[in-house]
């Protein structure tokens, strides 16, 4: 019986793990960018004024991985950008839905499905100094996308902080 337990927390273990992509995990490894997990308790701790629009953003977020990359330090180029987009479409199969400018930057957002449920969603946002990737397991209502990247945006003094932690 332990060992059907195991077994089977395992398998749900890696299936988690395998849901979130392959293309942000090989870009966290080739660039020095900060890296931040955000599981469901962890957002709704960011929920500190307890707004229930907020909650609402979340309910469907099993996790998320923030990446954030100095393009400076990184020398993390527009071709560089291109790849990455033609990356989750082509190698993860996500889906463009929606491109745009947010505050002087590029926002792209990708979802991918599986029997029309959403599954995973891509948030890249770009400007001249960085590169922001959320990577969501789960989905996001495309009207909220640019507010939790606003959100996580605003909080990524933090991020910063913890890189130049690493640095010291």
């Amino acid at each position: 019986m332990k060992k059907l337990i195991v077994l089977l927390l395992a398998t749900c273990t890696m299936q988690l793990v395998q849901a979130q992509t392959k293309t942000t995990e090989l870009l966290d490894e080739r660039t020095d960018g900060t890296s931040l997990y955000f599981y469901k308790n962890t957002l709704r701790m960011l929920n500190q004024k307890e707004d229930p629009e907020f909650d609402d953003m979340i309910k469907d977020i099993e996790k998320i991985r923030f990446l954030m990359i100095d393009r400076t330090e990184d020398t993390f180029t527009d071709a560089d950008y291109k790849k990455l987009k033609a990356d989750y479409t082509k190698k993860e199969l996500y889906e463009e839905i929606m491109n745009g400018r947010l505050e002087g930057r590029n926002l792209n957002v990708y979802v991918r499905e599986k029997n029309g449920d959403v599954k995973g969603t891509i948030i890249m946002a770009s400007d001249s100094s960085d590169v922001y990737i959320l990577d969501i397991l789960g989905k996001i209502a495309l009207d909220k996308a640019a507010s939790l990247f606003k959100m996580i945006d605003d909080n990524s003094e933090i991020a910063k902080k913890i890189k130049n932690a690493h640095i010291d």
